[in-house]
């Protein structure tokens, strides 16, 4: 490639192009196809990294890809059933008795609902449907429901009453579940509805608690739920790329592995 005279916003291009090409490439790689130095290599990345256009890893790039649409509820229940199983255990076992807790929507917080049963002197708020049947006569253990309107492909509460009756609540721990996670977009949902219910929900706990398994990270969907540096907790399973859990911790990030 004829790299002569390249200018900066060229070779970003040009660079975005041979990344969608390889889905991957590294410092050194750059350095060789443009002949430029380290540092600019470096700078090229960030700049189209707060663009939003790559992801930066240790070493280089990789791409964006985008989330597949999601599935009901029920059609999701046994993908990564095992990690999903675990990372609710972890999680369950972050909270404390006493305590006041909000268990959001999705298959991966509603194995931390199941792992709660038996637990005592914990009041548990949640707009799931499936989290009330999951601790419905759960000694021990106070549940409030959200009403709202239903969402029958996630079985959850969300709209304005939900979003008024969670100014009326407040959590010590809030667990939530996401579509996609990345290091520049944050944390991603597709359906802007549930995603203005879900950041409501943020907005009533003291700690935000993440549960994901591997599937969801390197990833984005269309609706922005919340930087990365809106919560305080990550758990996940061990086959989370470790390079993503090194960037989230140098954030400020505690990760917890199932």
């Amino acid at each position: 490639m004829d790299t002569n005279f390249v200018s900066g916003t060229d070779r970003q291009l040009q660079i975005r192009q041979l990344l969608e090409r390889q889905q991957r490439i590294s410092v050194a790689d750059i350095c060789s196809t443009f002949d430029i130095s380290e540092a600019t290599a470096r700078r090229d990345l960030e700049t189209l990294a707060n663009q939003g256009k790559l992801q930066r890893v240790h070493g280089g790039a990789i791409v964006i890809a985008q989330a597949p649409p999601e599935q009901p509820i029920l059609q999701r229940q046994n993908e990564q059933a095992e990690d999903k199983i675990r990372i609710g255990q972890a999680a369950a076992a972050l909270v404390q008795a006493g305590e006041t807790v909000f268990l959001g929507s999705g298959t991966t917080v509603l194995e931390a609902a199941r792992a709660l049963r038996g637990r005592s002197d914990l009041t548990v708020i949640t707009n799931s449907l499936p989290v009330v049947n999951a601790l419905a006569g759960a000694g021990g253990i106070t549940v409030i429901c959200l009403g709202g309107m239903l969402r029958t492909s996630e079985f959850s509460f969300i709209g304005h009453i939900t979003e008024q009756a969670l100014t009326e609540v407040r959590a010590d721990k809030v667990f939530i579940g996401t579509r996609a996670i990345s290091l520049e977009h944050g944390l991603t949902h597709e359906y802007l509805p549930e995603t203005m219910t879900d950041r409501a929900i943020l907005k009533a706990g003291t700690e935000i608690i993440v549960l994901a398994d591997h599937t969801k990270f390197g990833r984005a969907a269309a609706v922005l739920l919340a930087p990365l540096e809106s919560i305080h907790t990550l758990v996940t399973d061990k086959q989370t790329p470790q390079d993503f859990l090194q960037a989230v911790q140098s954030r400020g990030l505690r990760v917890v592995l199932s």
